[in-house]
């Protein structure tokens, strides 16, 4: 053979061997962007008593999310779950219904696991339009409506039926995933939540709560003002769908009792007690005309819904605390217990 041919097709036999190359390496690579995606699981328990801490992996956020759970008085037996949302800082600071009340003890005696998430501080538990560079990657409705509900079934033995309360930030929270999946929770209680969000005054609560308190952007949440996410998210607009829901809706008035002066003074002296007192006043007497507005559109409807709106109380943790006490006849009733 001439050495022009043997050229040729040593030139032939290396093109090809770098054909096939290129060709495994592409398949490769095209088999691991073909990898499923994790899916949503409960990664890990530790039990400590009655107190079970579990890890749960949310697909939709990509981390893992913690939830202790407080079983049920007779573990023996299937119970239902009772989900307890605390406010702003989502029980990752000292804010939570654990930390300041003594609802565990309460429910201590009850036929229910109580699950208490920990994490999505300044997040309202909503789902956001995109990641937020302070508060990360947050899409709390998905993981509440759809992946952890079946995941606590499977590893507590529930019995299927859910009832869920909130207080201020959370108290709007659970009248919106309420309204995300109707009937997915049988009763819901709101304390102290501002049920309007899409109007100005609305979204002035959700922007101080978001911004001034946590550091994101409400831009990364439900877009700019004029967005149609903040109108898709009004509990009071889309209040037809808490149709067949047992409601519990309570606030103050804002007006300081006595005992509430003296709980913020000598929690805070100084400026600072006062500044919190302050606080504590408007809020609540903003979340109570929310609330007022939420009952007035419930009304109209014609959808029953049990209130408590008291003539005094700022917006602080006793009145939670009572609120539950008076709302668990009917979260109970919700649950079947």
């Amino acid at each position: 053979m001439k050495l022009s041919a043997l050229r040729n097709v040593a030139a032939l036999r290396t093109t090809a061997v770098a054909l096939t190359a290129a060709m495994s390496v592409a398949a490769l690579a095209g088999g691991a962007s073909a990898q499923p995606e994790k899916a949503s699981s409960v990664t890990s328990v530790v039990k400590e008593g009655r107190t079970w801490h579990l890890k749960v992996y949310s697909a939709a956020m990509k981390k893992d999310i913690t939830i202790d759970v407080q079983r049920p008085v007779d573990e023996s037996q299937p119970a239902p779950n009772f989900y307890m949302l605390n406010g702003l800082d989502a029980g990752e600071g000292t804010a939570s219904w654990a930390a300041q009340t003594n609802a565990l003890g309460f429910l201590a005696d009850k036929q229910v696991n109580v699950i208490q998430p920990i994490g999505g501080r300044g997040s309202y538990y909503t789902d956001w339009k995109q990641e937020d560079p302070k508060l990360g990657l947050n899409k709390w409705k998905t993981f509440f409506t759809e992946e952890l509900p079946p995941l606590l079934d499977s590893t507590l033995n529930s019995t299927g039926l859910n009832a869920l309360a909130g207080l201020s930030t959370s108290g709007t929270s659970v009248l919106q995933l309420a309204e995300a999946k109707p009937g997915l929770f049988k009763s819901v209680a709101a304390y102290s939540g501002c049920a309007q969000i899409a109007d100005p005054l609305g979204k002035q609560a959700v922007k101080f709560s978001v911004e001034t308190w946590a550091g994101g952007k409400t831009a990364n949440m439900y877009g700019a003002d004029n967005d149609p996410a903040w109108v898709e998210n009004d509990p009071v607009i889309n209040a037809e769908k808490l149709r067949g829901t047992n409601l519990y809706i309570s606030s103050g008035s804002g007006m300081p009792s006595n005992a509430d002066v003296e709980y913020y003074l000598s929690n805070a002296p100084g400026p600072m007690g006062a500044i919190n007192l302050g606080l504590g006043v408007g809020i609540e007497a903003a979340t109570n005309a929310c609330s007022q507005n939420l009952k007035a559109k419930l009304d109209s409807l014609n959808i029953p819904a049990t209130y408590q709106f008291t003539p005094m109380g700022t917006h602080y943790w006793p009145y939670w605390e009572q609120a539950l006490h008076d709302s668990w006849p009917l979260l109970a009733q919700g649950m079947g217990i």
